[in-house]
């Protein structure tokens, strides 16, 4: 039996974890105290599909700030599922949790968050991870998976057992695949968080942004220029959508009428649900922005590519962080100010 440690107990991380060990492998959550508290009953894992299975007993190491670690506990695999600003601080914290066979598993959004890992643990394996549902907490203890998708993990050919300890943990809560491009599969993923930051500053649930051609419009601008640093590397995105992801601008800007017909399946969605980046800057955090957009941008610049509309999406939202701006944009506002107006 595999040791798995789940680093960073929030939604996903407590989803995982929790559909981990209800195949049998042994799991140890850290956490900070009232999440750990919050655990002690278990945690009950749903779906989409209506799925479900109760985990209990959890084990749970406790960590109370930015400061602390953990006592030492090698794992045998390491899944590290903290938000991308907080990946630098975490890199103390986990060495008690590294032995020299340690498979550290980052499961962040965007491009390149997994780079300060990497060069912490250089000896060890660091494989990118890709997430491509959302959990929300429909009451405490109670995770649900509400979108379709396999967990992607990076293969590992040089590790004999690798693919079949992965594959092992699958299961109709947590359906898990491997890919030996995982570089094209962010890329793929991350034109689909582009409207990420586009919902944080309009401050509205997700479905009621796509009623608004003028967000759609601002979306489709983002994708555009992502499109275009994609062709420049010479990169084929793989569908992850239900669309190839070169179709997507275009259906963005098509009339709220059509549109309503034609992406039925986009709209098809929780009338509540938000992008976490709106709850980053509701509460006054930092967001991932550098990681999503801003991704966009430096692979541009160092290309020779134009992003204007990235640009001043990721300008906007670091000046919504400093508190000069506040979120609430109108979709008329937001296309003005991506095509150059004030």
């Amino acid at each position: 039996m595999a040791k798995h440690v789940i680093f960073g107990a929030g939604l996903i991380g407590c989803y995982l974890g929790a559909c981990i060990q209800s195949k049998d492998q042994e799991v140890l959550f850290v956490a900070r105290p009232s999440v750990a508290d919050k655990l002690k009953e278990g945690i009950l894992v749903t779906d989409y599909l209506n799925n479900e299975a109760k985990v209990k007993p959890l084990s749970c190491a406790t960590i109370s700030s930015s400061e602390d670690s953990v006592e030492p506990i090698e794992c045998d695999f390491l899944w590290i599922t903290v938000k991308c600003t907080a990946i630098t601080g975490v890199v103390e914290q986990i060495k008690p949790l590294v032995g020299d066979s340690t498979i550290i598993l980052c499961c962040q959004n965007g491009l390149g968050s997994e780079a300060p890992i990497k060069e912490a643990f250089n000896d060890n394996d660091v494989l990118r991870v890709m997430v491509p549902f959302n959990v929300t907490e429909i009451k405490p203890g109670h995770m649900h998976r509400g979108s379709e998708g396999h967990l992607t993990v990076e293969s590992l050919p040089t590790h004999k057992d690798f693919e079949k300890d992965i594959l092992d943990l699958s299961s109709s809560l947590l359906p898990i695949s491997l890919t030996n491009d995982m570089s094209a599969l962010l890329w793929a993923k991350l034109q689909l968080n582009l409207g990420n930051a586009v919902n944080a500053l309009a401050d509205k649930p997700v479905k009621d942004m796509l009623e608004d051609r003028s967000f759609r419009r601002v979306m489709a601008s983002l994708m555009d220029e992502l499109l275009l640093v994609v062709k420049a590397q010479k990169i084929e995105l793989p569908k992850i959508a239900a669309l190839p992801g070169r179709f997507i601008p275009f259906i963005l800007r098509l009339p709220t009428p059509l549109f309503r017909v034609v992406a039925q399946k986009m709209l098809a969605i929780d009338p509540n649900v938000r992008a976490s980046m709106w709850w980053d800057l509701s509460q006054g955090k930092l967001s991932e922005i550098d990681h999503l957009n801003g991704a966009v941008v430096r692979s541009a610049q160092s290309l020779g590519v134009k992003t204007p509309s990235n640009e001043r999406i990721v300008d906007l939202v670091k000046e919504v962080e400093r508190k000069e701006k506040q979120i609430g944009f109108s979709g008329e506002k937001l296309l003005c100010y991506v095509n150059g107006g004030d």
